[in-house]
């Protein structure tokens, strides 16, 4: 019972914690994939578990006249059963059935597979809800996967709905009324624990105290797999109902306390947490001929080019996670913020020679070049933009070098294309090349009338029947020159 009752309580809702997550857009963050991590090994170990229980039953017998040994032996033998059937019968099963290009049809057969696959394993005396794990385990395992993905996506949101209303009658709030106390101790102590226990690992694991807090705070409340495992265990006579209908109460607490306590840590370090908030590094005096103001991708990229020529650099880095990330691999970043004046003659900016302004956050790109066009003019900035807005917004302040982040390989891209498309390699360099001279022009048109809606509408239109009448006249050009071509 205790083992039980331990399991259920550690784990943490998949789907909840998610959502939260992703709303809040720190599901790339170092504690947001983490916390993904995490979750995705819970989910895969509530599988010998699920497996587990109704072995056990009262006293460590099978609640079936079974002894455990073979009950065990039953459930090794369905197991290597379902994995030999998936390679010889699942997958040409599915191939023949994905011949006919019907959808309808393969989704009811990943629905029958399921359902078979539950009563093989009800047979012999296990969960239902094992057999559909497994069988998902199977189907995913399949290279039709994507596709069953695809099908079943319509139904994902209607069966979690029904899943958590069916969790929600489930719930005796006639325990909360007559034991407030037993069920608010449990859920606080609970998530306590848990809090407590998942920073520590967090900081084993090498990860900074901010990051270890913002992972221990994602993850404090129950998940749903403990309404069935409470469930589960109940029917094999492993936990009397009254303590059952206990656990479940707490954990739907603890579900409907975990966003709010996640808002509040946030909003606390939003208002109070700025004085204790990790200090800024402090820069080691040099004087290095050019400043990376953002660690991405982008600024990766540069850094190793200079690297590789012996070039002096500066890295600063505003994400506290990614300095921490990177630096384990050995390179030489620091935390700060590339906007604040001081930070940046700190950095050597007024010996420098060349910024490299490479901040994915467009209002902080555009506010550092300001800051640096108004107070250090002999700095030269290369920047990147992520769009044409940006562009715009950099151009305004004076900038000369601004590069669009994806622009130089969507061109490569095209190259690569119109040659595979038979074009020869000179043919294919000249076109890309005249609609990179047919695109800056554009783009020169555009920032005049960038802040007309309509007029920058206008002149798009415009540049596209220019590039296809450019284009057009060539063609007419080549077929003169050469009748036969």
């Amino acid at each position: 019972a205790a083992f039980v009752v331990g399991f259920s309580l550690s784990l943490s809702s998949t789907p909840l914690i998610l959502q939260l997550l992703a709303e809040r857009n720190q599901l790339r963050a170092h504690h947001g994939r983490a916390a993904f991590g995490i979750l995705l090994f819970q989910d895969i170990a509530v599988m010998p578990v699920i497996a587990l229980l109704p072995l056990l039953g009262a006293n460590g017998e099978t609640t079936s006249s079974s002894p455990l040994w073979l009950a065990t032996l039953k459930l090794a033998g369905v197991l290597l059963a379902l994995v030999v059937g998936s390679r010889v019968i699942l997958r040409p099963l599915l191939r023949l059935i994905a011949r006919t290009g019907s959808t309808d049809a393969f989704t009811a057969a990943a629905l029958l597979i399921v359902v078979a696959t539950s009563l093989a394993v009800r047979e012999v005396g296990l969960s239902m809800a094992l057999g559909a794990f497994l069988a998902g385990v199977l189907l995913a395992d399949s290279e039709f996967r994507h596709e069953l993905e695809a099908d079943i996506e319509p139904f994902k949101g209607l069966l979690l709905g029904l899943f958590f209303i069916a969790v929600g009658m489930s719930a005796n709030l006639g325990v909360l009324i007559a034991e407030p106390a037993a069920v608010v101790g449990l859920t606080v102590g609970f998530m306590a624990v848990k809090i407590v226990t998942v920073f520590a690992i967090g900081r084993a694991a090498g990860n900074s105290s901010a990051v270890s807090r913002r992972l221990a705070l994602a993850l404090p409340s129950g998940g749903e797999f403990a309404f069935f495992l409470s469930g589960l265990a109940v029917s094999s006579q492993i936990l009397d109902r009254h303590f059952a209908d206990l656990l479940v109460i707490s954990v739907t607490l603890s579900m409907a306390l975990s966003p709010i306590l996640l808002s509040l840590h946030e909003l606390l370090d939003r208002n109070l947490g700025r004085g204790a908030a990790r200090e800024f590094d402090r820069i080691e005096d040099s004087e290095p001929r050019i400043l990376i103001a953002g660690y991405g991708r982008f600024g990766q990229i540069v850094s190793r080019v200079l690297t590789a020529r012996h070039i002096k650099f500066t890295v600063l880095e505003a994400s506290e996670a990614q300095v921490d990330f990177v630096r384990r691999f050995g390179s030489k970043v620091y935390y700060g913020d590339a906007s604040r004046l001081e930070l940046l003659r700190a950095a050597g900016a007024a010996k420098a020679e060349i910024l490299v302004l490479a901040i994915d956050d467009v209002e902080a790109s555009v506010r550092t070049a300001e800051i640096v066009r108004h107070n250090l003019p002999r700095l030269k900035i290369f920047a990147r933009a992520r769009n044409r807005q940006h562009v715009f917004r950099l151009l305004n302040l004076g900038l000369s070098h601004v590069i669009r982040e994806t622009y130089g390989s969507s061109l490569e891209m095209a190259t690569d294309v119109l040659e595979a498309l038979g074009f020869s390699t000179s043919q294919a360099r000249e076109t890309v090349t005249r609609f990179r001279a047919h695109d800056e022009a554009t783009l020169d048109r555009q920032y005049s009338v960038s802040e007309d809606e309509e007029k920058l509408l206008q002149t798009a239109r415009e540049s596209a029947r220019q590039l296809e009448s450019l284009f057009e006249a060539d063609a007419a050009e080549a077929k003169k020159l050469n009748p036969d071509a």
